[in-house]
């Protein structure tokens, strides 16, 4: 079955827009030291998370579970931990491989998934 011009031009759109986004949360990690070398002893998961994943989490952007929103990870916690590591590795629908921390260790990975599905300590 053939797809429509209109339906390919929505892919298209969506697709330049998926892109757009990758790219802006390439520019906030970048613009924001990130990519410097990661220490694990000294690893500060509250510093990472606003750093990195706050550029996409805090709005929740392209779909991405808000941070500190229990209901909104709900469906991505349900998946097991095991997954969403592999997925923060090698990237998600709109999150790039790494997502915006490029020297993250699965272990920290598995640090800033917690911490963002966790309520927000008051």
């Amino acid at each position: 079955m053939s797809q429509s011009t209109s339906e390919i031009t929505m892919r298209e759109t969506m697709m330049k827009y998926i892109n757009s986004i990758k790219a802006a949360c390439l520019f906030a990690s970048l613009s924001s030291g990130v990519v410097a070398g990661a220490n694990a002893s000294d690893f500060d998961v509250e510093r990472k998370y606003a750093r990195t994943c706050a550029a996409c989490h805090v709005s929740g952007m392209a779909g991405a579970p808000i941070a500190f929103n229990q209901q909104s990870w709900a469906p991505a916690m349900n998946k097991g931990m095991e997954t969403l590591v592999a997925n923060a590795i090698n990237g998600i629908n709109a999150m790039p491989p790494g997502g915006l921390c490029m020297d993250c260790t699965p272990e920290q990975f598995e640090a800033l998934i917690r911490y963002m599905a966790a309520p927000k300590a008051k």
